[in-house]
This record gives structure tokens, sequence and C-alpha cells, in this order.
């Protein structure tokens, strides 16, 4: 190889040149397919949000549906490019990208050096869950967006002291608390480390910090009022709507609706981050050590009690003197913050009741962070080898299109509701007698549901016989034996990981991402004909049968499975969609 072919590919290799890859393949795994899997239960209820807002301008503050930020997005893209699944999880990836640029911007203020950079940057594209929850409607990937750009406008601000970048922080804090009711537990972190950094002089502030702080809090305060207030049309919600929230969640976390062990989260970073939470563990050690007190404290406690003055009290001691410790330069304050926050999230997501795999992103991205601590070129070469293990895990979680067993997906919305689709899409009348039937509502939005009959609950076969419809939509737990005219077929409606199934081969499961499926079914009534009319082939016998639970299972795991589903499913009463008859 010539001198100048290594040249040019040093050239090409450059750290600006390989950071710019690093975001490019964080497009390109969030960009890909972004519709290729069908909407999750949770997504296909804020797009409806979405979608009504910009239909017909109704949306008021929820606490059960989190903040408004999402929705007037959401609604305005659906506004500008059409409502459709794909459009919906735009902003998503967008915003999920964003954070890797905000990491350079950390880097060029000297808080990172190069391989920190670089490797962080690469687990932030990479991640399992960063990218899933990217391709992802859902209010988590924004909030973890305006939490790094909070850290980093603060940054700036401390480096240079200027107004714009307090009114930035501002900003993002007031988007931040437009979206989940979590976002103050960041804040307080913040908090409680800007003052410990006040009391320990390890930081000093500008001659305008006041004003400037004035304006950030003023900034914050508009852009939540402005949302919540819906634009002016509900300002009762800001007297009222903190308050509501408040007590929601907190019934929420005492209620234990979706419950789980303190370790929950931890068990996600096995199955998902393991490169990452393995460097954030060592990354902490590598801290603890650089920094340890306890050999010049106990040099200083042997001298006092042996009556010699302080460290330097005697010359025969000089030589045993402990060296110092690593000068607090903004670098160690830094992965100190980083560490702090990591500990702190872990420790309350550890403690709040309800357990979901989307707020796992707020515990990772600070362990991304103190996982590049002391990025050695062999620790660099560790986390590249461990980058397989991501990829991995990114293809398997979000750009495999089938139903995965997977704990990430909590309640997911199962493929077989396609072929379902294409069979209503080609009926004339349907019959939904069921509790359970997201994500329809949002897939036969507007004039498309008027082929709909809506029951919310089983009715009568009789009523069904007047109604003459082409399918019949029902529970398979609460359904009929048969429908006089009618064929019928077994389809799972949503799915989730079942612990009662692999509970007993974990191991096994780690290695394989197989087993059983927890689920929720329809049972699907059709006039014959339909299928060859919707292109689709019946199932076989063996095929629906093997969707119902094979061994017979107790009442109480039957009670649970259902409540699990009924968590996202069951967000509107059956009022909501009821239509008349007449």
């Amino acid at each position: 190889m010539t001198a100048g072919v290594r040249s040019r590919i040093r050239e090409w290799c450059s750290f600006r040149n390989l950071f710019l890859l690093i975001f490019l393949l964080g497009i390109l795994l969030r960009f890909l397919s972004l519709d290729l899997k069908l909407f999750h239960h949770d997504e296909a209820i804020h797009a409806w949000f979405s979608y009504r807002l910009m239909t017909e301008g109704i949306y008021a503050y929820e606490p059960m549906y989190h903040g408004p930020f999402l929705y007037y997005v959401t609604a305005g893209m659906f506004t500008l490019f059409g409502d459709s699944d794909l459009v919906a999880r735009i902003l998503p990836a967008l915003f999920g990208v964003a954070i890797i640029p905000l990491i350079y911007w950390i880097y060029r203020m000297g808080y990172l050096d190069q391989r920190q950079t670089l490797i962080a940057g690469l687990f932030i594209a990479l991640s399992p869950c960063l990218v899933y929850f990217s391709r992802f409607l859902r209010h988590d990937i924004f909030q973890l967006f305006f939490t790094v750009l909070i850290l980093a406008a603060l940054i700036a601000y401390t480096e240079r002291g200027q107004l714009r970048y307090a009114l930035l922080a501002g900003f993002a804090i007031g988007g931040g608390m437009t979206l989940k009711e979590d976002m103050p537990i960041f804040l307080l972190i913040l908090a409680t480390f800007a003052i410990y950094l006040l009391l320990t002089k390890k930081i000093r502030l500008p001659e305008t910090w006041l004003r400037d702080s004035i304006a950030l809090v003023v900034v914050a305060l508009a852009v939540m009022v402005i949302f919540y207030s819906s634009f002016g049309a509900h300002f009762e919600i800001i007297e009222t709507g903190w308050i509501d929230a408040y007590k929601h969640w907190a019934s929420m976390h005492g209620m234990c609706r979706i419950c789980g062990p303190w370790f929950f989260y931890i068990l996600l970073f096995l199955l998902y981050e393991v490169p990452i939470i393995l460097l954030a563990v060592y990354g902490s050690a590598q801290f603890a050590i650089r920094h340890n007190p306890l050999p010049r404290i106990a040099f200083s406690l042997k001298n006092h009690f042996s009556g010699k003055n302080g460290l330097m009290g005697a010359e025969e001691n000089q030589g045993d003197i402990p060296q110092p410790a690593v000068p607090w330069n903004k670098k160690e304050i830094f992965f100190l913050f980083c560490i702090y926050w990591m500990v702190v999230t872990l420790a309350a997501y550890a403690y709040i009741g309800e357990k979901v795999p989307w707020l796992i992103i707020h515990q990772l991205f600070p362990m991304i962070l103190v996982s590049v601590y002391l990025m050695t070129e062999k620790k660099m070469y560790i986390a590249l080898a461990g980058c397989i293990f991501l990829v991995l895990m990114t293809w398997h979680v979000a750009l495999v299109p089938a139903d995965i067993n997977e704990p990430i997906v909590q309640v997911q919305n199962s493929e077989d509701m396609r072929t379902v689709m294409k069979l209503i899409d080609v009926s004339d009348t349907v019959v939904i007698a069921s509790e359970n039937y997201w994500p329809l509502p949002w897939y036969y939005r507007g004039d498309k549901w008027e082929k709909m009959r809506f029951y919310g609950k089983l009715v009568d076969a009789g009523t069904i016989s007047s109604v003459n419809p082409d399918l019949v939509i029902t529970h398979d737990m609460s359904s009929y034996p048969a429908l006089e005219g009618y064929d019928k077929a077994t389809y799972k409606l949503s799915y989730w990981f079942s612990i009662y199934d692999n509970e007993h081969r974990i191991p096994e499961y780690y290695l394989k991402r197989d087993g059983k499926l927890g689920s929720i079914n329809i049972d699907v009534f059709t006039k014959p004909g339909l299928y060859e009319k919707a292109n689709v082939s019946f199932p076989a016998i063996q095929q629906s049968a093997a969707l119902t639970t094979e061994e017979p299972a107790s009442q109480s795991r039957q009670r649970w499975d259902q409540k699990l589903a009924n968590i996202t499913v069951r967000m509107f009463g059956p009022d909501s969609y009821q239509k008349s008859e007449g």
C-alpha cells in the first residue's frame, strides 16, 4: 500500500468523518422500514388522539395519557404529510437520532475526548432500546431528547455565560415538562448536583446568573402554559392539572398496576444492553479508584492519633504519603454528575411501582456516558466488540417483521391483525362484540368506521343475525361456539412475553429468544368466500388451536393475563365508538 493511499485512508477516517458515519448509521436504523411493525396499542391511541386534534380540534390534558406535546406535534405532522403509521413515527425517529449530535456538542465544549465521543455516539446509534423506542410513538424518546438538550445547554451556559443558552435550557425544560410526569426526576437530579457544586465551589456562576435564571424559568413556564392550556382553550388546566397529574400517578404507583421486581430494568439491560451496562460498571469502578479519598483520610487519622501534625507531621513519613487524588477538572466533574445521574435514575425507577420497558431509556443514557469514562485503546476495542451484540439485538427487536418473544414489546398488537384487517377491508358490515378491539379505531378512523357496528361486549346471536354482517369479532374467552352460516378462526389480537412459559428455561431463552407468547385472542367469524375475496388463506385448525392456551391455566393466571393486556387496550369506554343502529 502506497503512502498516498494510507494518507487518504487516514484522512477519510478522521474523527469528524467517523462521527458523521455514526450519525448516518443512527438515521438508517431509525428510518429503515419505519412502518414495518403494526402499531403498538399505545401508539394507536396516541395517533388517534392526534388525529382527532387535527380533524376536530379536540384536546384537553388528561394525566393518564401524559402531556400534550406529542399530540400537537403529531397532529401537525398529519396536517402536513397525511395521517399514517409512517408519518406518526417520523418525529420520534427524528428526535431519537437528534440525540447523537448533542453528544458532539458536549465534545466541542471539552467534556468528552474523541474516543469517548465516538463510542458514546456509536452506543446511542446502535442501542436496541434507543432504536426500538425511536421507532415508537410514545412520549419517552421526545423526553430523552429534551433531557440531553437541557444538559448540553446548561453546560454551554456555564462555559460561556450567554443568555441564549439559558433560554435554550428553559425551552428544553418546558418541552420536557409537557411530555411525561416523571420529567421532574431529572430536574431534581440537576438541582441537587448544582447545589453540591456551589457549596463545594467547583463551579462559578456568571455575574448575570440571576437575570438569566429568571429568563430560563419564564421561558419554561411559557412553554408549559401554552401547551397545557391547549393554546389558551383550557386555562383551567393550569390551576388543577399539576395536582391531578400528581394524584393520578401517585395512585398508579400505589396500585402497582404493572408491577415488577425492583431489578426489573437490570434484567432488561442484561437482555439488550449487556456491553453498555458492563462498561458502565467498569467505568464507575475506574472513577472510584481514581478519586478514592480513603487512603489519604486513613493516613491523616493515623498521624493524628499518633500525635503527628496532619499529613506532613513527620519527615520520616513523607515518602508514605498517598498521592493526591485526580484533580477535579471539568471532565471529572462531568463524569461525577453522570454517575450520580445514573445511580439516582436506577434507584428512582426501581422504586416506582409501574414497570414498563420504555422507561429504560432514561436510565440508559447516563449509563452510556459512564461507560465511556477513561476510554483507553483496550477499552475502546472491547466496546467495539460489544457493538456486535447491540447490532444483532437491534436487528432482532426493531427490524424483524414478526411477533417477537421479547419483554421490550410490553403489550404489542399482533401481526395477525394484518390478516384480520384484510378481511375487514373487503367486508361491507363488521360487528365488534368485544371490549378488546384496539388498534381498529386507528386503522378505521373517520369514514372507514361507518362499516363497523360496535357493541363492546358479547351480544345474543339474534342481534348478529339482524345486522347480517360479513364479519364478526369477539373475544375468544367470551365468544360463540359457532354462528350459523359463518366460518370461525382464532387470531392473536395482542401479545406479550410470557414469564409463566419461560421462567423454567431462562438461560435457554436468553440464547434462543424463543418460546411461548402470552396473548389476547379474538374469534373472527366470516361469511363463506370472504377469505378468497381478501386473497388470504383460511388458517389451519392446528394453527388456530395453537393460539389459545395449550395447558389449562389457573384462574389467577387468566386474570393476570387479561389485566396485563387491558392496561393499554381499554383506554376508552364502549360509548366511544357506539354507533346508532337506526
